[in-house]
């Protein structure tokens, strides 16, 4: 399916059902007593009083400001995502000698939407020796049309002064410092920035909710709940990813247990386990476990730090090794999961009480 046929289903679901939808609505704080405030032009302040609480306010792009490129400040500098709707949804073309500065999958998806739009797309630059989007996407998006993938490289400078006329270039070293001597220019129209995307948490950290400092989400357990009781969070918000399957996956986890929550179904903690990331792991969700002692086998989505063709995941309880999986072509661009029998939780409840995942054995 593509994007808007695979929102369409959910619409259409939506619309079957008895529920108040506000559009044009904007949610100003969330409160730890689960108390929304919101305002809108129809009904102006509102304030809804929630038994339980969805954090799904997905993610926003990072922009030339948080790397802070050099340079001028001409037209045509603009976030991928920014471009992907003034094309795919406005109609508008945004330039015609494109480069691109990331290689996630939006920056190398609008490569390609870029040429079949008739744009020259000189290059994309990517700071890290590898790229950020998935595999597929770099063979269908770059390779397919023939487009460079600058690896090791960055921008040093932007040029021009009402329009942008061309950038500067230069490899990196291992520190992610330009290189002496190495400075190339690329004249191009338009500078398309897929530099990460970070999950929209202001109302999450106005509320008090615990975060985690890796995801930029909220710290939550296997059924999605934050820190603060019945209030959850799922999707782009808690963690980014590359596929909406994840997502989906995650908001049903989500509502499934908001409704037992407000049933008064679902039981309260009463112990409770911590994941971990550990050596290759660059993050785990969920960050904990409620009740472990009673819990059924638990999905635990990961990404690991470097590339690793060939390597061995583990699970660990302290200093025992719970089990382990071969793993190949494991990529930080690509999500994974991992599927933790409920025996070994229960044993790791009442050790160590901490569950780590590592990566071992990377070629």
């Amino acid at each position: 399916l593509t994007g808007p046929e695979y929102a369409e289903r959910f619409i259409e679901a939506l619309q079957g059902r008895h529920i108040d939808v506000m559009l044009d609505t904007m949610v100003l704080s969330v409160t730890p007593d689960k108390q929304v405030v919101a305002v809108n032009a129809q009904k102006g302040l509102l304030q809804i009083q929630a038994e339980a609480v969805i954090l799904a306010m997905g993610c926003r792009e990072r922009t030339r400001g948080a790397i802070s490129i050099p340079g001028t400040r001409p037209g045509g500098v603009l976030t991928a995502g920014a471009a992907q709707r003034f094309v795919n949804m406005e109609g508008y073309m945004v330039g015609r000698e494109v480069v691109v500065l990331g290689s996630g999958d939006i920056g190398l998806i609008m490569a390609r939407r870029m040429t079949l739009e008739g744009a020259k797309v000189k290059g994309v630059v990517e700071l890290l020796p590898y790229s950020g989007g998935l595999t597929r996407n770099i063979v269908q998006c770059l390779e397919d049309f023939n487009i460079p993938l600058l690896l090791s490289h960055t921008i040093v400078q932007i040029e021009g002064n009402q329009r942008l006329e061309s950038v500067v270039i230069s490899q990196v070293d291992e520190d992610k410092k330009p290189i002496e001597g190495t400075q190339q220019r690329i004249s191009c129209d338009t500078l398309l920035l897929s530099v990460g995307l970070i999950p929209e948490n202001e109302l999450s950290q106005q509320a008090g909710i615990q975060l985690d400092s890796v995801t930029g989400g909220a710290v939550v357990d296997q059924h999605m709940e934050t820190s603060i009781p019945g209030v959850f969070a799922c999707g782009n918000v808690l963690h980014v990813h590359d596929l909406v399957d994840w997502v989906t996956e995650e908001s049903r986890q989500a509502g499934r247990y908001a409704a037992a929550s407000i049933k008064k179904q679902a039981p309260a903690a009463k112990s409770c386990l911590q994941m971990s990331a550990g050596q290759g792991i660059r993050y785990v969700v969920p960050q904990q476990v409620s009740n472990p002692e009673e819990m059924k086998d638990l999905k635990v989505y990961f990404r690991v730090a470097q590339p690793c063709t060939k390597g061995e995941l583990q699970v660990w309880n302290g200093h025992e090794m719970l089990m382990s999986r071969k793993k190949t072509h494991l990529t930080p661009g690509e999500m994974e999961t991992i599927q933790i029998p409920a025996a070994m939780l229960r044993q790791a409840a009442y050790t160590s009480r901490k569950v780590t995942l590592t990566l071992q054995s990377c070629e």
